[in-house]
């Protein structure tokens, strides 16, 4: 396959294009040596995992809850499946049953009460860079390995106020809650499940990101004549309508994402997000189209 076609819109299947010399692998500066899945940061990050994706897994997600995707399975639609697993979560986290879970009485019992998983989806789409951006990120970190790069501003100095205050609101988004990364966890895993049924030929979807300034991104080495090799944020805002991109900025980035790094939709749980047209997609280094509005 020729690497200089483009990346065909009309049909969301993207084949990953063969490897040049070598390609760019994800910087030390944006990963840890550690993460809680089957491949490592160096990997999971890099350009040639987004070329030639194979599934993530998060360490015994899959079997600790392996009755909640055979139950699952019994449902033909998206619309029970969904209402399944919410009802899953609510019964297994004890989100309805604050004492039993050890929430305390107190002036912070109800904030507490609200800090889950529904409440950090719908935080990352009002803002990425609040208090639910910064739980999710430092979830990533800890799950995938890939080190955040921005919030509310640059973590390149991790001794800046900006990476400081990072670390504050993450801490303090994840105290006293009812296993909060854990449903996080699952989260992305039945997202993996719901994605493999609806794209089940696919490896790859094709999605934009509209930005205003190209310097606030980290530009890799260059791919080929075509296309830019760009490091992501380790969690970022994607849309499946190009459209919908040009709304959010000046230049247009079209990248092929695999499905495993994406961690959520708002189709995934009906009802809890408007529109229908927004992923949320695990970074690394990825080649990446940049047009012009």
């Amino acid at each position: 396959m020729d690497r200089n076609r483009q990346i065909e819109q009309s049909d969301r299947t993207v084949a990953a294009p063969p490897s040049a010399a070598k390609p760019p692998t994800l910087p030390a500066r944006a990963r840890l040596s550690v993460n809680r899945c089957n491949l490592p940061a160096i990997i999971l990050g890099s350009l040639t995992y987004q070329r030639h994706p194979v599934p993530l897994e998060l360490d015994g997600i899959a079997h600790l809850h392996a009755d909640l995707f055979r139950t699952l399975a019994t449902f033909p639609t998206h619309q029970e499946r969904a209402q399944r697993f919410q009802d899953y979560m609510t019964v297994n986290f004890l989100l309805d049953e604050l004492d039993e879970a050890g929430l305390m009485p107190g002036r912070g019992r109800k904030a507490r009460a609200n800090a889950n998983y529904l409440r950090q989806v719908r935080g990352w789409s009002f803002d990425a860079d609040g208090r639910e951006g910064a739980v999710l990120k430092r979830w990533v970190e800890s799950r995938f390995g890939l080190l955040a790069r921005h919030h509310a501003g640059s973590l390149a100095d991790r001794n800046s106020e900006t990476y400081q205050r990072y670390l504050s609101e993450g801490s303090r988004g994840l105290y006293a809650t009812n296993a909060l990364e854990s449903q996080l966890d699952l989260l992305y895993t039945y997202c993996q499940y719901e994605l493999n049924l609806e794209f089940s030929s696919q490896t790859h979807l094709t999605l934009h990101r509209g930005i205003n300034r190209i310097d606030e991104h980290e530009l890799q080495e260059r791919c080929d004549t075509e296309l830019q090799c760009v490091l992501f944020n380790n969690l970022n805002s994607f849309t499946s309508q190009r459209d919908r991109a040009d709304e959010f900025g000046d230049y247009i980035l079209t990248v092929a994402v695999p499905l495993a790094k994406i961690f959520f939709y708002n189709r995934l749980l009906p009802g809890l997000l408007r529109g229908e047209d927004e992923y949320v997609v695990i970074g690394g280094v990825y080649e990446v189209n940049i047009s012009t509005i």
